[in-house]
C-alpha cells in the first residue's frame, strides 16, 4: 500500500514534458520490440502484391497471345483489298 502511494505521488509530481518523454520512451520501446514482426508482415504483403501483379501480367499476355480475332480481321481486310472494291461493274 505504501508503494502505491509513493508511485502516485511520483506520477503526480511529473511535469507535462516529463510525461511526454516517458510516453515517447514507451512508444520507442514498443516499436523496437515489434520491429521484426512488422518487417516480416511488410515483406509478406509486398510479396503477395508482387505475385498478384506478375500473375495478372502473365494472364494478360497469355490472353492476348490466344486472341486471334485481330488476325482474322486483318486476313479478311487483306482479302478485300486484293479483290478490290465491289461495284456494279465487277460484282
Amino acid at each position: 500500500m505504501a508503494e502505491k502511494g509513493a508511485e502516485r505521488s511520483v506520477k503526480a509530481s511529473l511535469t507535462a514534458a516529463e510525461k511526454q518523454l516517458l510516453r515517447r520512451r514507451q512508444e520507442l520501446d514498443y516499436w523496437k520490440q515489434n520491429a521484426a514482426r512488422l518487417r516480416s508482415r511488410n515483406l509478406l504483403t509486398g510479396l503477395a502484391i508482387g505475385a498478384f501483379v506478375v500473375g495478372m501480367f502473365g494472364y494478360t499476355i497469355l490472353s492476348v497471345k490466344q486472341e486471334r480475332i485481330m488476325d482474322e480481321l486483318d486476313d479478311e481486310a487483306k482479302i478485300h483489298i486484293i479483290r478490290g472494291p465491289r461495284t456494279g461493274a465487277n460484282s
